[in-house]
């Protein structure tokens, strides 16, 4: 019989999501699962790596039972992950040895400290295209290996594994026999050169990390091995390059950004590895037939989160679709800004000292005023970033793609429009990194033929154009920059 559909696993920050996709590339059945976050120390994010797991698995399980599907209907399966978040297990028994660290983590601010101090900052950033930030998974390991009882000595014996979140779900897909990870995932690690396309040794001594513990890098698309039902594994990418894959953003000057829990917003840049000038990131979008395409990334760590916070710490609102009905109410935020640095800032300011702040209250200011500012803060971080591309890769921004969680908001959306003075363009379906994934899955096994007949199955759901002044809009640009700044250093002991 023949294999009828693609399953899509899509592990996230907060929850793991399974997506079904027919030949159409439409959705043919969605589950969803969220999972616990722990904090264990402020600037602390972990996840229990079981849980990860759990979740995923019993949502690729719910979504076939919902499409009436069986293992042998399912031609592959395609892995979007969150990146940079850092997994060790014992290669025997398959225990983690430490929970996951969280790619939001803020631990290893102080080692990145020390590194730069020693001054080889700027070799990471011409191997790797990263920054020496807690942001990365190099640095976590480190952490684990330094501070889990015996984790060193176990490590420098083979005993010990490492993985990003896909490499995880791809060892126990497999039975425990297939530890890889495609080069966009490796990419983020600290630990991959970008331009030779495989792990570096002196950067491995440097934060005192075995190769040993390393998985093998593949292609994002081809098959990986099998799950033990059977199925192909045959694309894998990190969330963020997947999402550019599912926005057909194939050529170079393309851009898309993903309003998750953070905001991403990538530049694909061809088979240029190009170096930014303005403290963006230099990262591979996917490899294919061993050939890599690069692309430019700025980073912004609370996105959507924000809405998240406004809702299960602040109880400000009940739902994550309240905090627009509400911001709908006022004409503008009243003068306040809001900077969500709850873990720091990343592209293109880079500060681990940096934390959330609101500003521009008066006694006037109310609850829509608030809501209203934090959605306008993630539009605000997204804009930095389209100005820093464009610095940086000489390419006026045309229009910009968009899909994620937060992109459903059509405030948010016009907002960044405004901001940006271009088109933002939002697809019918805006799970675009669950898309990415199948699509190179199915690409990898052969489901579908090429590029082009993707990019012709991909539908524009909603288009935004600008409708406010230029110069209103610089203003408050300006406003938010100086918030910003007051916002820096604020959790740096030394600084205070």
């Amino acid at each position: 019989m023949p294999r009828t559909h693609i399953l899509a696993l899509d592990q996230g920050t907060t929850s793991s999501r399974a997506i079904v996709y027919d030949h159409e590339c439409r959705q043919v059945a969605v589950s969803q699962k969220e999972y616990p976050q722990h904090y264990p120390r402020p600037g602390h994010v972990e996840h229990d790596p079981l849980a990860i797991w759990a979740s995923q698995w019993s949502t690729a399980v719910d979504a076939m039972g919902k499409a009436d599907l069986m293992p042998q209907d399912i031609a592959a399966i395609g892995i979007a992950n969150q990146r940079e978040t850092t997994l060790v297990w014992d290669r025997e028994t398959g225990k983690p040895v430490y929970n996951a660290i969280v790619w939001q983590d803020r631990r290893t601010a102080g080692e990145c400290a020390r590194l730069k101090e020693e001054g080889v900052e700027e070799l990471f950033v011409q191997r790797t295209g990263l920054r020496l930030d807690p942001y990365f998974s190099g640095t976590k390991i480190r952490w684990i290996l330094e501070n889990v009882a015996h984790a060193r000595s176990r490590a420098e014996a083979g005993k010990l594994m490492f993985g990003t979140v896909d490499s995880w779900l791809l060892w126990r897909l497999s039975g425990r026999t297939v530890h890889a990870t495609d080069a966009s995932n490796a990419s983020r690690t600290l630990l991959y050169d970008i331009h030779k396309g495989d792990w570096d040794d002196e950067l491995l001594g440097i934060l005192g990390i075995p190769r040993s513990m390393l998985p093998e890098v593949k292609d994002s698309s081809g098959i990986f091995g099998e799950s033990q039902e059977g199925i192909p594994i045959a694309g894998i990418a990190g969330d963020q390059q997947a999402a550019l894959f599912g926005q057909g953003c194939f050529s170079a000057g393309t851009a898309k950004n993903t309003y998750g829990t953070g905001c991403f917003m990538l530049m694909n840049t061809g088979a240029e590895a190009v170096v930014s000038r303005n403290d963006l990131l230099t990262t591979v979008a996917w490899r294919i037939a061993g050939e890599t395409v690069y692309a430019l990334e700025g980073s912004v760590f609370i996105g959507g989160a924000v809405v998240k916070w406004l809702r299960d710490d602040l109880q400000l609102i009940r739902t994550a679709e309240e905090c627009e009905t509400v911001a709908a109410t006022v004409a503008d935020s009243g003068g306040v800004y809001f900077v969500p640095a709850f873990a720091g800032l990343g592209a293109p300011h880079w500060d681990p000292y940096a934390r959330g702040m609101a500003i521009g209250m008066t006694r006037g200011t109310n609850r829509a005023h608030f809501c209203r500012a934090a959605l306008e803060s993630i539009a605000f971080q997204s804009a930095e970033l389209a100005e820093c591309m464009v610095k940086d890769s000489g390419i006026p921004l045309q229009r910009l793609q968009v899909d994620g969680g937060a992109a459903r908001s059509e405030l948010l959306m016009q907002f960044q429009a405004d901001l940006l003075g271009v088109e933002v363009m939002r697809p019918r379906d805006i799970e675009s990194t669950a898309k990415g994934a199948a699509w190179l899955a199915g690409l990898g096994v052969g489901y579908w033929h090429d590029r082009a007949e993707l990019a012709a199955r991909n539908e524009t759901g909603m288009e935004f154009r600008p409708q406010r002044a230029k110069a209103e809009m610089e203003a408050l640009m300006k406003g938010w920059h100086r918030a910003v700044e007051r916002s820096k250093g604020w959790a740096d002991d030394d600084a205070n």
